[in-house]
């Protein structure tokens, strides 16, 4: 591999960290042995200490324990918005030795259903907000136990920021059976038994999908989580002092380390957003005098268009940078013009929790990976030769490091066939096509797998497919995406009828049926009727033909505007 990056590392910092052996929960510990009544946590105004934030988690952790019978290698399932819940429940579950399996909040029963069959969760922790989605497995016995939290118990100050319904709405009072409430969970008084918990122990496993479409547990140690957490702190050599907004979610890999266990990690303050708001970010900014965010591209397009946003004091910002999404250069231009700091972008997975690429912050490249971080190694290699390529020419990036999970959970097949060996180490395959410049930058240029990249939301078009089928009036589907001004890439669906079904759905309730059946950034936003689907010999639907045809019209309509 060309170590020619490394005349571009940040300077001061290491190529390799020395790790501590220590779990999440001591960081939780630490952190608040050192500065007890620091605030942990800010959500909306009201501020949670170090102390209050451990005291609450632990009590979580004694009931789900106790009451619940979580016990070590059990999963939870962990389904609400970003709040002052979702970071307790994590640290509680992992408290326990319990393994956290963080749900999007948007998903709805069908994927509900496959979380938890496939982990064999028997515990969930949800908002109030999704309770309807997840009672009916409670009743069913899939689950055996679920705690139910009301965000705006934990907005205790008047406040004048527009807070979004789930986090202002009151407790709900009636809860269905096998549900407790979180203030009464955490009012439980008995005991928390010490449970040793080993660093190579399983923490979190984050749900991804494969090239099937069936998502796939991603199993992570602490040792893992320890590993990016620390490396991504270190990497934007980030301080006690330093105040970070959680506008990412938590549930997402890049939102829980950059946003949650990092920054508890090094005793900072997180200032929480429960929705995205452009309005309410700028007015936290300016409060709290944030010093990092990490976003996705279309939360600073919101922010920069902020008609009001020249009314805020934004230079408290010193960190700006994100993943899942390139950034559009002439984004990148302007957030550096207003804001006179560079944003720095980053790559991971699932599979790598968070980071394995970063920029280096003082010589950052646009709309690229940037370089391999600490402790790891990276390649492109050709996808199937599976050898090593030169600078330039596209390959699949393959990575080596103590970020790379253990494999996906009850799959061994899809574990083998997700590493090769290199050199006679392990090298994780992650599907996306790209190459390496002259200065050991890394670049992607496609992906290999079939996948939608909307706002920063991986939708593998055949989950969205097989959701689709339900409907009772379609015969044949097939996803593809579709360029988007604004979220990258979006979700098209073209779609053959039953003709015997009556009346035919018309666009619009084609798309609201589809509310209901899947996470709102899955839903189509735009559906083509027609007659046939093009296949192959064998009978598969070619919807290769389909995606570069809607290319070639998306481009065609481009040029036609610009002439």
């Amino acid at each position: 591999m060309s170590t020619s990056y490394l005349q571009f590392w940040p300077p001061g910092l290491p190529h390799t960290l020395v790790l501590p052996e220590t779990t999440i929960c001591d960081s939780l510990d630490t952190s608040t042995q050192r500065h007890p009544d620091k605030p942990c946590l800010i959500y909306y105004e009201t501020p949670v200490s170090y102390a209050k934030f451990r005291a609450e988690s632990n009590r979580l952790a004694a009931y789900l324990q106790s009451v619940c019978g979580v016990s070590s290698g059990d999963r939870v399932l962990l389904y609400m918005q970003n709040s002052p819940q979702f970071a307790m429940a994590f640290y509680a579950i992992a408290r326990v030795g319990g393994v956290v399996v963080p749900i999007n909040p948007m998903s709805r029963e069908a994927e509900l259903a496959h979380y938890i069959a496939d982990s064999g969760a028997k515990t969930v922790i949800a908002g109030q907000e999704v309770l309807t989605h997840v009672s009916k497995f409670l009743k069913d016995d899939a689950l055996q136990a679920g705690v139910v939290a009301c965000y705006s118990d934990w907005i205790k100050v008047p406040t004048d920021l527009t807070v979004p319904e789930s986090a202002s709405a009151p407790r709900v009072k009636d809860l269905p059976a096998g549900f407790t409430s979180w203030a009464d969970a955490t009012s439980f008084s008995g005991p928390l038994r010490s449970v040793p918990i080993l660093i190579d122990s399983l923490c979190v496993m984050p749900y991804t999908s494969g090239t099937t479409g069936h998502p796939k547990g991603c199993m992570h140690s602490h040792r893992n989580v320890m590993f990016t957490a620390t490396a991504g702190m270190a990497w934007l050599r980030m301080q006690q002092d330093d105040v970070v907004m959680a506008a990412l979610p938590f549930f997402h890999v890049t939102g829980m380390q950059r946003c949650l266990n990092g920054p508890i990690l090094t005793g900072n303050t997180i200032v929480i957003m429960t929705r995205w708001d452009a309005a309410v970010a700028a007015a936290l900014i300016e409060r709290y005098r944030v010093t990092t965010w990490t976003g996705v591209p279309t939360m600073f397009i919101d922010l920069l268009g902020n008609p009001l946003l020249d009314r805020h004091d934004l230079c408290s910002l010193r960190r700006l940078g994100g993943g899942g999404a390139s950034m559009p250069a002439a984004i990148a231009q302007r957030i550096n013009e207003r804001l006179k700091i560079p944003y720095v972008e980053g790559y991971g997975l699932s599979e790598t929790i968070a980071p394995s690429h970063i920029n280096p912050p003082q010589r950052a490249k646009a709309q690229c990976l940037g370089i391999p971080i600490f402790n790891t190694l990276s390649h492109v290699i050709g996808p199937d030769t599976l050898q090593a390529l030169p600078p330039g020419q596209v390959g699949e990036i393959v990575i080596n490091g103590p970020q790379v999970f253990q494999g996906y959970w009850n799959d061994s097949a899809s574990t083998a066939a997700a590493f090769v060996e290199i050199d006679g180490q392990p090298f994780f395959r992650t599907g996306d096509l790209g190459y390496v410049d002259e200065d050991g930058y890394f670049f992607m240029v496609d992906r290999l797998k079939r996948m939608i990249n909307a706002s920063g939301f991986k939708v593998w078009p055949a989950e969205v497919e097989a959701l689709l089928y339900r409907h009772p009036a379609i015969h044949e589907v097939c996803v593809i995406a579709v360029p988007d001004t604004h979220r990258g890439e979006t979700v098209k669906a073209l779609v053959v009828l039953k003709p015997e079904h009556m009346p035919a759905p018309t666009e619009p309730q084609l798309i609201e049926w589809a509310r209901g059946q899947m996470s709102a950034y899955k839903v189509p936003q735009h559906v083509e009727f027609v007659s046939t689907l093009p296949k192959s010999a064998t009978g598969k639907v070619q919807w290769r033909l389909l995606q570069e045809r809607e290319q070639s019209l998306h481009h065609y309509k481009t040029q036609e505007i610009k002439g």
